[in-house]
């Protein structure tokens, strides 16, 4: 299988009683990096400003930025979005990096997220599974009240 092009989208599929499509909510994508730079891999600053980009660039609001770096390598890094989050996993020792993407809202573009990490990790090969979310339509009309 070539993983430079594999792309895999499935669609989790809400219907409401009278068997409508509900509306979309959101998107959640995997992302498998191969043959990434190391050093990018390994560079905790690096990476935070990547994902904060990135998460910019999908028109996401970065609420905050949590990250680790492991000794002897690897770094995981968070961004807590208003609308969901983007998380990086890194194995600089194997040019490997597991990225998760969740988006909510219509006017969110995780895609352009997913492309600048391929770009800016130096990807030779990558893996996009994209998961198209719906919520369910019992809560469909139901208000959250304040706590």
């Amino acid at each position: 299988m070539d993983l430079s092009t594999h792309k895999e989208e499935i669609d989790i599929v809400s219907k409401r009683a009278n068997k409508e499509k509900v509306e979309f909510q959101g998107k959640h994508l995997l992302l498998e990096l191969y043959g990434c730079n190391p050093q990018k891999l390994n560079d905790e600053l690096y990476l935070r400003c990547a994902i904060n980009n990135s998460a910019k660039l999908a028109k996401a609001s970065v609420i905050n930025l949590i990250s680790n770096k492991f000794e002897p390598y690897g770094v995981t890094a968070i961004a807590l979005l208003a609308e969901s989050h983007l998380s990086i996993h890194t194995w600089p020792e194997s040019s490997y990096a597991a990225v998760d993407i969740f988006t909510c809202g219509v006017n969110m573009c995780p895609e352009l997220a997913s492309q600048f990490l391929i770009d800016n990790l130096e990807a030779s090969k990558h893996f996009l599974k994209t998961i198209n979310r719906n919520y369910p339509f019992y809560i469909e009309n139901q208000v959250r009240e304040a706590i």
